[in-house]
């Protein structure tokens, strides 16, 4: 008979590719999986591994079953997180992702009104990029995500958090120093900006329309902060979403931060989780959390 714990062991397996990593992961031995497996194979009549001296392949039953098998999976935790959470809101552990562009400058503020409001409430925090992070909610492993709107997956639902406002910074002694900024002021060379993948930056050259990406300069930044150096070491400018001024207070003397002209470029700052989860409670009461952060702000 099929059991959750061979869909859990095929699972591994699909991850890792390789007996002895799913083994580790699951924490049994070698053997115990390879079992296992064997039996599943046998349950559902069709070969699912391909075993050779390559490594590990899975066949087209074998997909299937994975992608079918995650989905149990998924409903099961989904299951069993609904009855241990019932009655209480973010009591317990709760997975959340957040993206680099937002992490630093909200979680301060975060932590400590979480503690205050909600003592029993175990927050695990993911910090990476929004793809890896939308990959990581659907797949189960996290309970929800802070990033940019809109998240585009059929599976997720958002809700918005507040607005977040993108400021030019420059050098002090620049002569866009007098502001107010427009877009339309910006050469590609002067433009800062993060490395690919990252969410603001892809926001920063829809503010920027008029550049070709292609032809920006690279620096392979993955923070705001290096950014702002380069910024105060007459490198170029960039943008910096006000999110940022709000945490840090002030940026070094040798910088100047100007406001665009209306109407201003922002970003929409949200709450993503998945529609099936049955934790709409936790998700309002996260939300209400966030939003008096920035109203403390």
């Amino acid at each position: 008979m099929l059991t959750l714990r061979q869909l859990r062991y095929l699972d591994a397996l699909a991850r890792t590719r390789h007996f002895g990593r799913a083994a580790e992961a699951c924490a049994v031995t070698q053997p115990a999986l390879s079992m296992q497996l064997r039996e599943l194979e046998a349950d559902l009549g069709v070969p699912l591994i391909e075993r050779g001296r390559d490594g590990v392949r899975l066949t087209t039953a074998g997909r299937d079953v994975v992608e079918r098998g995650r989905a149990i999976l998924l409903a099961v935790a989904d299951l069993h997180s609904s009855a241990a959470a019932h009655g209480r809101v973010l009591d317990g552990r709760f997975r959340l992702g957040i993206i680099p562009s937002i992490a630093p400058f909200l979680l301060p503020r975060l932590l400590p009104l979480a503690r205050r409001r909600y003592g029993a409430l175990e927050l695990v925090l993911r910090e990476s990029q929004t793809d890896v992070l939308m990959n990581e909610l659907t797949d189960g492993e996290l309970d929800a995500v802070i990033m940019s709107l809109p998240a585009d997956h059929a599976d997720c639902a958002s809700v918005r958090l507040f607005s977040d406002a993108f400021l030019l910074a420059v050098p002090a002694d620049a002569p866009l120093a007098d502001g107010p900024a427009r877009p339309e002021q910006l050469e590609r060379d002067d433009l800062l900006l993060l490395e690919d993948g990252h969410c603001l930056r892809d926001q920063a050259l829809k503010v920027c329309a008029h550049l070709d990406p292609r032809q920006l300069r690279s620096y392979g930044a993955t923070s705001l902060t290096t950014i702002v150096q380069l910024v105060a070491n007459g490198q170029g400018v960039t943008l910096l979403p006000e999110l940022f001024l709000d945490a840090e207070g002030a940026v070094d003397p040798r910088v100047r931060v100007l406001r665009f002209a209306e109407p201003e470029p922002r970003r929409e700052v949200g709450l993503v989780w998945r529609r099936a989860a049955p934790r709409s409670a936790d998700i309002a009461a996260l939300a209400d959390l966030v939003r008096d952060c920035r109203s403390e702000a």
